[in-house]
Formats: structure tokens, sequence, C-alpha cells
């Protein structure tokens, strides 16, 4: 519900239509892309008392589940890209971060993260499966991968060497980004812009090093056949924690966002 009052209210005021909203906009519907694929099926499972789901509804939680985690990873080093450029280099914002480019960039981002789900499907359901007992509240690729009747799948470990690459690569840019974004904050002179700067930038660095931490600690761990409490809580903290805090973090604690969501209710 949260997400959805910020995409509402994004979207219909005005004073909101610039690059740092829009980008926001797009991470709320991320968010609410990746509750609405794992969420509702686990639910009603556990209130019917069931633990079952197609075949074909594996193979669809898994492209979108993939599909937005990915989005989600490259909209993050994008925000982070807008954040350095509006903070080290103000003067040149409006020409590098104009409309034609943010609307470029999400496009682009939709698009890889839609071919980045369909690779990792695939590579996934590459080879046969020989059980059909996922341990795991919803159908997550490490679990599936020990159900598959060969030990060795190739196309996924190129797949998972790639996903390392990306990753990593998304993380040294963030991390250099910041630290340059950090330079320049600490150079402010007033206590209340570095507040402001700060409360920003931390919040995002934070919730990137979760994604990044939980979800690396979960599919690069060695397969088990069994699960573990550890397992479940990080596929919690990587897949739920996220959707949950980024509205907290980028939108609750935002005046702008507090007085646009004050005129729709009087509205």
């Amino acid at each position: 519900m949260t997400n959805l009052f910020i995409i509402t209210v994004i979207a219909l005021d005005h004073q909101l239509h610039n690059p740092m909203y829009f980008f926001l906009m797009n991470l709320a519907l991320q968010d609410l892309g990746i509750v609405s694929v794992i969420v509702p099926k686990s639910m009603i499972n556990s209130l019917m008392g069931t633990r079952q789901i197609s075949y074909f509804g594996c193979v669809a939680q898994i492209f979108l589940f993939i599909s937005f985690e990915a989005f989600e990873l490259s909209l993050l080093t994008v925000m982070a890209y807008d954040r350095y450029v509006a903070i080290c280099h103000p003067q040149y914002y409006e020409l590098l971060m104009n409309w034609k480019v943010c609307i470029k960039i999400v496009i682009l981002v939709w698009v890889t993260g839609i071919l980045y789900g369909m690779l990792h499907t695939t590579g996934t359901f590459y080879i046969p499966l020989c059980s059909n007992v996922v341990n795991q509240f919803f159908c997550e690729i490490p679990h599936l991968l020990n159900l598959a009747c060969f030990d060795f799948n190739l196309l996924e470990i190129g797949l998972l060497g790639i996903s390392i690459t990306a990753g990593l690569g998304c993380s040294i840019f963030i991390i250099i980004s910041y630290v340059m974004n950090f330079k320049v904050v600490l150079r402010i002179p007033s206590v209340k812009g570095r507040q402001k700067t700060f409360s920003t930038c931390l919040p995002h660095l934070i919730i990137f090093c979760i994604l990044l931490v939980t979800s690396c600690s979960t599919y690069l761990r060695p397969p088990t056949n069994t699960t573990s409490y550890l397992d479940l809580v990080f596929t919690v903290l990587y897949s739920l924690l996220p959707p949950l805090f980024n509205p907290i973090i980028y939108t609750i604690r935002n005046k702008n966002i507090i007085l646009a969501l004050a005129k729709l209710w009087k509205f």
C-alpha cells in the first residue's frame, strides 16, 4: 500500500516531476513487483495449509523475481549516479540528467532486467529436475539447482559468473560515487546542509549493502539438500527487507512526499 501511495503521489504531483522522484517511482514499482511475485502465493499456501505451486507457476515466479531483483540493483546504481551528479557537478545536472536521458536509462534498466531474468530462468530449467520438493517459501534458484538430475549445470554456473561480475561492477561504482559525494558533503559549511545530504545518501548505501551481502550469501553458498534457519533469514532479508524499508527510507522521511500526500488527501 505504501508503494502504491508513492507511485500515485509522484505521478499526480507536478512538483515531484524531476529525475530523483522519477527514479523513486520506478523503485516503488519494482518493490511492488517483488512483493506481488512471492508474497501472495506464500500467504495463500499458508492459509490453505498447502505447499504447492505448479511447474509453470514456478517458472514464472523465477523469471519475474530475478527480473525485478536485477532491475533493483541496476536502478540503485543509476540513483547513485544521479546523486553523484547532483552533489559533485550540480552545474551539469540538467544537461546530464534531463528527461530524455532518464527515460532512456529506465527503459534500458527494464530491458536488461527482463533479459537477465530470461537467461537465469532458462539456465535453471535447462536440465530436468529429479525432485519436486523446494525447501523454501518460494521458488528460489539455489534450491531448484539442488533438484537437478545432474550435479553440474554449466549454463547456470556461467550465468552466476556474469552475475558476480555485474554485481561487483555495480558495487565498485556505487562505492566510488559515494566516496566522492561524502568528500563534497564534508566541505559544506552548513550543518543542516550536511545532515540533509547524508540523510539522502546513507540510507541508499545501507539498503544496497543489505541487498548485496544477503543475496551473495544466498547464491554463493555451497549447495546443500537441507534448509537451515540461516537460509530463510538471508532469503527474507534480500527479498522482502528492501521493499519494506525503501518506502520508509526514501519517501516517508521526505518532506516533499509528505506535503504532496497531504495535498492529495485533502483533494
